[in-house]
């Protein structure tokens, strides 16, 4: 790129107005379309030095790698892997605040998206956050199956008619089919970890009665799919420097944020 000036990606980037659409676009001949795994999460973009009152995109956001609010821009994706494994973002969103719109609302808006573009996925997955009952009743309509972390609060019943907290459920290594309030039947799994604390996640099948086949393998195999999704949030920072870019509100304006 010796002959490439500043001023031409300055031109460039002011004159492109390029969309999540052409991502999809761009990486659809490269991937099979049909049967994969959908996985929804976000990140923040740290911007320490930044001020929110002067640059638009810029919030106050919970990050986990902190356990706190700071200043960031929050990144929401779409990343789909594909039957023989190959993983691709295929959507994306800024957070924008003046839209009036949460991170839930962004993942079912995107996800819409994609299944009208064209892809279809059988199952989608993503954690606690995005585990709401909206959500779950979104991707059953959608004809989805679902895997999602939920909090330990959450009821559930395991004969549809006492419900407690999920926390206090005896679940087995294998796991447990258990009704969740106003949602329906699931099945649920228990991990521990090295601080002897306690994460929950459910399993959803959108083909019918199949819940009672899932076995662990499954659940811990589309768990490890999910994983592909932080691994490329770590990539894009770590190894693209993302955080480090700068670039003018007006090039970001042909996003749909």
């Amino acid at each position: 790129m010796e002959n490439l000036s500043h001023d031409s990606v300055n031109r460039f980037l002011l004159r492109e107005r390029y969309e999540p659409k052409d991502l999809f676009e761009e990486i659809k001949p490269n991937i099979n379309l049909v049967g994969g795994t959908l996985s929804g999460d976000d990140t923040v973009i740290d911007k320490p030095h930044s001020d929110p009152k002067l640059t638009q995109l810029i919030n106050y956001v919970y990050s986990g790698r902190h356990h706190r609010a700071v200043k960031g821009i929050q990144l929401i994706t779409l990343y789909y892997t594909d039957l023989s494994l190959k993983s691709v973002p295929i959507n994306y969103r800024i957070y924008n605040k003046d839209e009036g719109k949460t991170k839930n609302d962004y993942l079912r808006e995107m996800i819409a998206e994609v299944l009208a573009w064209g892809l279809s996925p059988t199952t989608v997955t993503t954690d606690t956050w995005y585990s709401s009952q909206k959500n779950l009743k979104f991707f059953k309509n959608k004809g989805l199956g679902f895997l999602t972390g939920i909090a330990k609060n959450r009821s559930c019943s395991v004969d549809g008619k006492t419900f407690t907290q999920v926390k206090n459920l005896e679940i087995p290594e294998v796991s447990l089919v258990v009704y969740l309030k106003n949602f329906g039947q699931v099945k649920v799994f228990r991990r521990s970890f090295k601080n002897e604390t306690y994460r929950y996640y459910i399993m959803f099948i959108a083909e019918g009665d199949t819940l009672k086949s899932i076995s662990r393998t499954e659940f811990k195999e589309l768990h490890s799919i999910h994983w592909g999704i932080e691994c490329y949030h770590r990539a894009i920072k770590q190894v693209c420097g993302i955080e480090r870019f700068m670039v003018s509100q007006r090039a970001l304006a042909g996003s749909p944020t």
